[in-house]
């Protein structure tokens, strides 16, 4: 029968009730509660467009749980731990860290160190300590922050861990890891907690304790914790300042803290 009223999205089915917005027949699984009546898919997608997402008081997407930016860092670190086990000696020393008056090094011009050092590591149980104080920060501070913003605090993070290495460990020393993210990471979780009025205890003690383990233990890079620290918790206090996530605050400060690392190291290549 053609009077017979038909779904749009599904014309093989007879739908007798109407959408109250566009009057449109709506079969059963098209149907959404409304106020009063149902409406279909169609207008709640459209009703929704103009509704502003709840944000969390950093800028976060409420609804948004996901840690997509976590997920893909550890699996950049993986695929990197990887790839140093059939990498030649003399690219080692071409991607990692290396600070001094060395052909090769950062201050002869191999300016991309900080970055891709950030994602070596020097042996299992180092990379499975970050990943997992990676996948335990990433999974409290990303959904507050989302993504941009935490993708932010983590690479100015691990910019910064790499000036603290260039400018304090001694000429000739060879930095990789993510731990200068990492501790910028801890340092974030500090100041977000302050600025929620949570707990911050444990955070301290846990900051204090693997800092002092990079001090009293050979092969790991204090300097590079102390930097990551400082300048972690630098963009932390700059995205608890912007008031419900106030962009322009958040990423002033953001900005400024950035300027102030790449000056760094700026200073260090010119150094050597």
């Amino acid at each position: 029968m053609s009077d017979v009223p038909v779904c749009p999205r599904h014309p093989d089915r007879e739908s007798w009730v109407r959408c109250q917005r566009c009057g449109r027949p709506v079969c059963p699984q098209c149907q959404r509660p409304a106020a009063v009546g149902v409406q279909c898919v169609d207008c709640v997608a459209e009703g929704n467009k103009g509704v502003r997402q709840a944000r969390t008081t950093f800028g976060g997407v409420l609804s948004n749980r996901d840690t997509l930016v976590t997920k893909v860092l550890i699996g950049a670190c993986l695929l990197m731990y990887l790839g140093q086990q059939v990498m030649p000696t003399n690219v080692f020393y071409q991607v990692a860290l290396v600070n001094g008056p060395f052909p090769g090094s950062f201050g002869q011009g191999s300016w991309w160190q900080p970055v891709t050092s950030a994602f070596m590591h020097g042996g299992v149980l180092h990379l499975l300590f970050n990943m997992y104080a990676l996948w335990i920060t990433g999974q409290y501070l990303e959904p507050l922050l989302g993504r941009v913003r935490f993708s932010a605090l983590y690479l100015v993070s691990a910019l910064g861990g790499a000036v603290g290495a260039l400018l304090l460990a001694p000429a000739g020393t060879v930095t990789v890891g993510a731990s200068g993210a990492i501790f910028g990471l801890f340092a974030a979780l500090f100041v977000v907690n302050r600025h929620l009025g949570r707990q911050t205890g444990q955070i301290v003690v846990l900051i204090v304790i693997n800092f002092l383990i990079g001090v009293f233990y050979a092969g790991i890079s204090w300097q590079g914790h102390l930097g990551g620290l400082v300048t972690g918790a630098l963009v932390a206090t700059a995205m608890a300042r912007g008031r419900q996530g106030n962009p322009v605050v958040q990423w002033a400060g953001t900005a400024a803290v950035a300027l102030f690392v790449l000056a760094g190291l700026g200073y260090a290549a010119a150094l050597y």
